[in-house]
């Protein structure tokens, strides 16, 4: 947050008055914010947030009315139970009643408007769901309870519906504010959708919003500006930071007739670009679209309960009208309502408020710590039922450093080869050409900057060292080229498994690198854990099949496939999950963004290219790849316990609905024994953090120490 300028008097973005000394600074959408209070800054989010920020403001403003109301409604009501005012004012004793009731009112108004609309909506389309089992229990003792204060009985119950409500606004409070977490990390990403143009036309230049871009439409890019369209380049020269899309980390020229991405940042040049695609329909706000669905999707608890809630109701019901017609006829009206009522309040699981996301929350934060990034409640939920994990090869399971292992040249000298080679890969981040300016500058070879560049993705680059054009880069690439290539060349690797990288000019390949990289020292005792913990294991690489089969045979992966492009992973994935089932994928983001976004958990290291952290579900810490089981062992425990939770507030329930019906429970008690069930949920869960919280900060569990001791360290409860 930017403090505002010491010369000029900051204004509330909300009441525009002065914010004063107490001003609070806030970043919303991806812009600052001064308010005056923390009002207005609730005030602004439920007008003027995006989708996530009004929602947790709302659930946050319906909690604190509610709080209120409902402290005010226990007091009364205990010092009714407690027949407190029996020694008053008998009128006063008979005006507690009417109190309540006038504060249950606007309780039921404020924090069950939601639930009753859920359930209505739900009943519209012939479905019940969580908010339906919610709503008969609060109208039930709503009504009744009313009903009693008509009669001039003290016989109330509107703690009851107070109770119900303010533990499941608290569980959709915590869901909502685990939503507005995970879309504030993402809003550089998705600020895309909001993002301003400069359009050039015949008469001069305007500024429009992205979503009015039209194809053809000419766009002006600043030095240093993102650039918000898809298009071709009609004029200007630059260089363009793609790796946020592409994964490519060197810089890319631009020239007139080469394609430009939206998201990627524009270098010194100034260029004018014409859209090939209509501004709201770019591949980043593609992913941007794609990854605020995500966020809004109700989580896998969500759907659990509400299949439940769908049988679980009709059974009330039907128990509810058995009791009552039974008591009925046996002790008369009053009794039979009230032991129907029983039913009807302790069937309302209060628990399920609070046992997913208490849960969810606890297990985010707990990886947090460790300085993982999980987004979202969902992805623990999938990342616990994984029946798979697939591998990229270079960068994941090895260091990312090759290194020049052989050398074999072809109607030229060594030093001759390693001076073009090592110009043309002079200035790229790429592995492979790092390692061959290393090698060459160990050698002492000199090597000058060639000029025009053009790198081809995944297969190397082109441009001219002196007075001849030179290539490096793949087989494939020096086919596409039709240079010749000795065959003597090819032989280079094939004992070893090393990566070959071919240099040429003038129409010819004039040698062969060969490049070695080495696994992490923490690979195989990650495999190791993983296939312990009955997972099947996959090895993914666009790298040739010889690296990639000893790789694997290193590592005892017993699934590997080789030369694989971006889109061929993410449809062999896309393959693998309709097979198997759940499964996840683990790229260090070279060219991993789509098959991340493609499998059912993404999981990026830190040190891979913004793209893969934003398509990815997980992102690891750098050098994190030996937390991979601890973190899915965390993700297991949170399944666990959320199941735990469930059966516990099931079967509590059922018991309670025993009792109710035979008469046992009056509805104060059936109120208790439910807030005893969210009590109990919440202890245990709270318990289980604490073991989490020990086994993060045991020295076990660093991840300087090797695999086998992190999951040792791991078998906390959540």
């Amino acid at each position: 947050m930017q403090e505002h300028p010491l010369n000029a008097t900051p204004l509330c973005d909300h009441c525009r008055l002065p914010v004063g000394r107490l001003a609070h600074p806030r970043t919303l959408n991806g812009t600052d914010h001064w308010f005056c209070c923390y009002g207005c800054c609730l005030a602004y989010q439920v007008h003027q947030g995006s989708t996530e920020e009004p929602e947790a403001a709302q659930w946050l403003i319906r909690l604190g009315v509610g709080a209120f109301l409902a402290m005010n409604i226990m007091l009364f009501s205990l010092l009714l139970y407690a027949d407190a005012f029996s020694a008053s004012d008998p009128r006063v004793s008979a005006l507690v009643p009417w109190l309540l009731w006038a504060l249950a009112t606007p309780l039921l108004v404020v924090l069950g408007g939601p639930f009753l609309q859920g359930a209505w909506r739900a009943g519209r389309a012939g479905r019940m769901t969580a908010d339906t089992l919610v709503s008969v229990g609060i109208l039930a003792a709503y009504l009744y309870s009313g009903w009693r204060v008509l009669q001039g009985s003290d016989q109330v119950y509107f703690d009851t519906v107070a109770m119900v409500l303010i533990l499941f606004t608290l569980g959709r409070y915590l869901e909502a504010r685990g939503r507005l977490q995970a879309m504030r990390s993402l809003a550089p990403m998705l600020a895309a959708e909001r993002a301003e143009v400069r359009v050039s036309t015949p008469i001069g230049e305007s500024v429009r919003t992205v979503d009015r871009i039209r194809p053809g439409d000419v766009v002006v890019i600043e030095p240093g500006e993102c650039i918000a369209v898809d298009g071709e380049v009609i004029s200007g020269w630059s260089e363009c930071d793609e790796s946020i899309v592409s994964g490519q980390p060197e810089l890319q020229p631009k020239t007139p007739g080469d394609a430009v991405h939206a998201g990627s940042l524009n270098g010194s040049g100034r260029l004018r670009v014409r859209a090939s695609v209509f501004g709201n329909q770019t591949r980043w706000i593609r992913i941007s679209r794609l990854v605020r669905e995500a966020l809004g999707r109700k989580s896998l608890l969500g759907e659990t309960v509400d299949r439940v809630a769908g049988y679980f109701l009709p059974l009330v019901l039907t128990l509810a009208v058995a009791t009552f017609l039974f008591w009925a006829s046996r002790s008369g009206l009053d009794t039979a309502l009230l032991a129907s009522l029983s039913v009807l309040v302790v069937a309302c699981p209060c628990a399920l408020g609070l046992a997913g996301p208490l849960a969810s929350s606890l297990g985010i934060g707990c990886a947090a710590q460790r300085g993982v990034l999980i987004r979202g409640a969902g992805v623990l939920e999938r990342l616990g039922r994984l029946r798979g994990i697939a591998f990229d090869k270079t960068g994941t399971l090895t260091l990312g450093k090759p290194r020049v292992m052989a050398l074999r040249v072809h109607d030229c000298n060594e030093t001759r080869l390693l001076s073009i080679a090592s110009s043309l890969s002079l200035g790229s981040k790429h592995p492979a050409a790092r390692a061959v300016v290393t090698h060459a500058a160990a050698l002492e070879i000199r090597a000058d900057a060639a000029e025009g560049i053009r790198v081809r993705p995944g297969a190397g680059a082109i441009g001219r060292v002196g007075s001849v054009e030179a290539a490096i880069g793949s087989r494939a690439l020096m086919v596409s080229l039709g240079w010749f290539l000795p065959t003597a060349l090819d032989a280079i690797d094939a004992r070893n498994g090393w990566t070959r990288v071919y240099v040429g000019w003038d129409g010819r390949v004039h040698g062969c690198l060969a490049l070695a990289d080495t696994p992490r020292p923490e690979a195989a005792g990650v495999v190791s854990e993983l296939r312990a913990r009955g997972l099947d294991l996959l090895l993914l690489s666009g790298d040739g099949p010889t690296p990639v089969e000893r790789l694997a045979k290193r590592l005892d992966i017993p699934r590997w496939h080789a030369g694989l492009d971006p889109e061929g992973k993410a449809a062999f994935i896309r393959d693998w999950m309709r097979q198997c089932g759940s499964v996840a994928m683990v790229g260090d983001g070279l060219n991993d963004g789509p098959v991340l976004a493609a499998a059912s958990v993404g999981i990026a290291v830190g040190g891979g290219t913004d793209l893969a952290k934003e398509s990815a579900d997980l992102v690891l810490p750098d050098d994190g790849l030996a937390m991979l089981p601890w973190v899915l062992d965390l993700a297991r425990e949170v399944r666990r316990s959320i199941r735990a939770n469930l059966v516990w507030a099931f079967g509590y329930n059922a018991a309670a609905l025993s009792l109710a019906a035979a008469g046992l429970l009056q509805p104060v008690l059936a109120a208790a024994l439910m807030a005893g069930s969210s009590l109990v949920i919440v202890a245990r869960t709270l318990h289980g953090r604490s073991g989490a919280e020990v086994a993060a900060e045991s020295p076990g569990a660093s991840r300087a120490t090797g695999t086998a001791r992190v999951s040792r360290a791991s078998g906390a409860r959540i």
